[in-house]
């Protein structure tokens, strides 16, 4: 059975009253193409940078599970002050090991979330983007591939942390 234009994209008079194989396949083509760039529009328009007041108001106190461009994966707390505890797997492997970091790690430097870490000569400033109520993605500012992928857990259903 053939598929006619209005019922692949609801325009018939488009296609001529043709099904998809008399209308072209060049046409078609120019069609999926359209969608496709749509699509990737649209995804990342969900996506939505969020300033450092914003990203602290997003993030602090919620408990988090994630997973970074290498492999590493872990859970965690950023509490207000700054301060950071849970676990970490590096790169993915081994058993997760229990981390803290102290209060002022994190903090909001100009425009920017930056974290201060004891032995670093810099402190690495992040981009936080928010994918939906429930997950963000904080990547080193400037670096479109060193993110990690944050997602909300419901502390009442997480053994072994807090």
């Amino acid at each position: 059975m053939m598929l006619q234009c209005s019922q692949v994209h609801g325009l018939r008079d488009r296609c001529g009253g043709k099904d998809v194989a008399e209308a072209g396949v060049p046409g078609m083509r120019v069609r999926v193409a359209m969608l496709y760039v749509y699509c990737l529009m649209a995804s990342s328009a969900i996506a939505e940078e969020l300033g450092p007041e914003q990203a602290k108001a997003f993030v602090v106190g919620k408990l988090f599970a994630y997973s970074c461009f290498d492999g590493t994966a872990g859970m965690g707390r950023i509490m207000a002050d700054g301060s950071v505890v849970g676990t970490i797997r590096p790169g993915g492997r081994g058993e997760a090991k229990f981390a803290s970091l102290p209060s002022g790690t994190i903090k909001i430097s100009g425009n920017s979330v930056c974290a201060h870490l004891y032995g670093l000569p810099i402190e690495p400033c992040f981009t936080v983007q928010r994918i939906d109520q429930h997950s963000f993605r904080g990547s080193i500012a400037g670096s479109g591939y060193a993110y990690c992928d944050f997602y909300q857990r419901n502390p009442h259903t997480q053994n072994g942390l807090y």
